[in-house]
């Protein structure tokens, strides 16, 4: 079985014309609606997702399912959302295609690093997951700002005697507008400033290990992730022999001290620690806090 995961923007073609042009084989689809937005722009979105349900089954003979992503600028919630997704499919024995082609750059980030991370935790299934991007043949932005400048000029030559009845005001009013629009268009291109998201304008885009994690490497990233920070790599390894019912010897500790070594800034990059006197503070990196979300028992909402 071949599944595909389309997060839907407002694209359409692109998400669904190359699998028909190719006869790419397609037997279940999971289609990922945005919430976020002027309402306008999420029932747009939501739209183009009823219609793509219906074409895929239509037009590929799919099954499809659609969830919700609240916050499409959430970076975090989108690539735990997506490694759920991919290891259920892959779980069933399904192979899964991933298109990064339309939603917010950081769904599309998130779910291209949740792919990969999965590539690197699950080896021997890497050739059953792609990420794969299609690019459109053309553009309809400036096709329509072009549109707009004929309907300029035609209001501006427009005869008011020969209007019928249409108010001057009326016209007026409307060239003003198309202008505003089209200088903006001009000036900025097809988008206008740089949106706050949690106190930042800057949605940073963690990348993911290249190696593996390994069974005592899973637990001290569990318990980073259930206590925080911790002052030194001692006091985290004696929390772990606490935890583990093992007694804190010095070699229990140094196993610590090797594993958090490996999982730290010069490896994996799961950990960052900070000199403090002579202790190093210990926590999660943010690709730390990603993986521990990703593989905490959680479900998802259709």
């Amino acid at each position: 079985m071949q599944t595909h995961i389309v997060p839907v923007g407002f694209d359409y073609d692109r998400l669904i014309a190359p699998l028909v042009r190719d006869q790419i084989d397609v037997d279940s689809v999971i289609l990922l609606e945005g919430a976020v937005g002027s309402e306008a722009n999420v029932e747009y979105s939501r739209h183009l997702s009823t219609k793509l349900e219906t074409d895929f089954r239509n037009l590929l003979g799919a099954e499809t399912d659609r969830f919700v992503l609240e916050d499409v600028y959430d970076y975090d919630e989108a690539f735990e959302q997506a490694y759920e997704l991919i290891t259920a499919e892959l779980d069933r024995g399904n192979e899964v295609w991933v298109n990064v082609a339309a939603m917010p750059r950081t769904v599309s980030f998130a779910f291209a690093n949740a792919a990969h991370s999965l590539m690197v935790e699950r080896e021997d299934e890497r050739e059953s997951i792609h990420t794969y991007y299609t690019a459109p043949e053309k553009y309809l932005e400036t096709e329509l700002a072009e549109e707009l400048r004929e309907q300029i000029a035609l209001l501006e030559d427009l005869d008011i005697d020969d209007s019928e009845g249409i108010e001057d005001e009326r016209i007026g009013t409307r060239l003003e507008s198309a202008r505003d629009l089209l200088a903006e268009f001009d000036e900025r291109g097809t988008t206008i400033g740089a949106k706050e998201i949690d106190g930042r304008h800057i949605v940073e885009l963690p990348v993911a290990s290249f190696s593996n994690v390994k069974p005592f490497e899973e637990l001290i990233l569990y318990k980073l992730g259930e206590d925080g920070e911790f002052a030194s790599v001692s006091e985290l390894a004696e929390s772990l022999a606490r935890e583990l019912n093992e007694e804190y010897t010095d070699s229990f500790r140094s196993k610590v001290i090797y594993n958090v070594d490996r999982l730290g800034p010069g490896g994996k990059g799961y950990i960052e620690r900070e000199e403090h006197g002579k202790s190093y503070r210990t926590r999660l990196s943010r690709i730390g806090e990603l993986w521990v979300r990703a593989h905490s028992d959680s479900g998802l909402e259709g």
